[in-house]
């Protein structure tokens, strides 16, 4: 990591889902441990984090959360990286040790409070600026520390997206993108601007889960549900998001088929 880009150490990794288009998968593992590759589908972005400089995670769970908590513990250590498919250049960091907390939604409300929802419960334990990966995409190459951040670290926007070419599963896609201002755009389906598949990796400043733009409270404890898209939309109309195309490997697991494929 370039010694002038201020570090972005701490992670929010969605592990709450129910999985239910993965069933019967996922009726007794949660989707984040299903194996891709010969290691739970989460541990692919906890060795990224690590190996890339992140030093805090936080792990929401909602469904069968208490097995991800006995898999992971509270500490992760990227010792050979070559054994997770995750080699180092000479230019990267080294490795470190991911320190792991938990939000068990589940436990505590009986329910995942959805994405917004979630990173308000979280919030307390998350930094300034933060990331937030959805713990069953499936990005083997993504990297978590790019020099391309720094002029997003020292501007006034709240969010940075990765987007990805739209799947079969997603045509429509999910928001626009200008090449020439790098904004994301909130472009209505079959307009001028074509969208492209939020890839569910973010760059988000704490400040878009405050006032005026959420009215939740910081560590949500009345355990309210609210969904990521219409932050993100409203702070768009702002001009206060911005994006880039990722066009590396991306797979969103999200039916049995897709982890079959993947496995084969």
């Amino acid at each position: 990591m370039p010694a002038d880009l201020p570090p972005t150490t701490h992670a929010l990794l969605l592990a709450a889902g129910r999985g239910e288009r993965m069933r019967p998968l996922t009726d007794h593992c949660p989707k984040p441990l299903l194996q891709v590759r010969g290691k739970p589908l989460a541990q692919w972005h906890l060795a990224a984090l690590a190996r890339d400089g992140v030093r805090q995670v936080v792990i929401n769970t909602a469904w069968l959360g208490d097995q991800i908590e006995a898999r992971f513990g509270h500490e992760f250590g990227l010792q050979a990286p070559q054994s997770l498919g995750l080699a180092l250049s000479n230019t990267e960091q080294t490795p470190g040790t991911l320190q792991i907390a938990y939000s068990h939604e589940g436990r505590d409300f009986g329910a995942a409070l959805e994405t917004a929802g979630g990173v308000c419960r979280a919030l307390p334990q998350l930094g300034e600026v933060f990331w937030v990966v959805a713990g069953d995409v499936f990005v083997p190459d993504f990297v978590f520390a790019s020099e391309r951040l720094q002029a997003w670290l020292h501007s006034p926007r709240l969010a940075h997206l990765w987007l990805v070419p739209n799947p079969a599963h997603n045509p429509r896609g999910d928001f626009g993108l200008d090449p020439a201002s790098g904004l994301a755009l909130n472009t209505a389906a079959g307009a001028a601007t074509p969208r492209l598949t939020y890839s569910a990796i973010g760059l988000y400043r704490r400040a878009l889960f405050l006032p005026p733009w959420c009215s939740i409270a910081p560590g949500n404890p009345g355990g309210e549900k609210a969904a990521l898209a219409p932050l993100l939309r409203a702070a768009m109309d702002r001009g206060l998001v911005s994006a880039e195309l990722y066009t590396g490997a991306w797979t969103d697991v999200g039916t049995p088929q897709r982890l079959e494929q993947l496995n084969a």
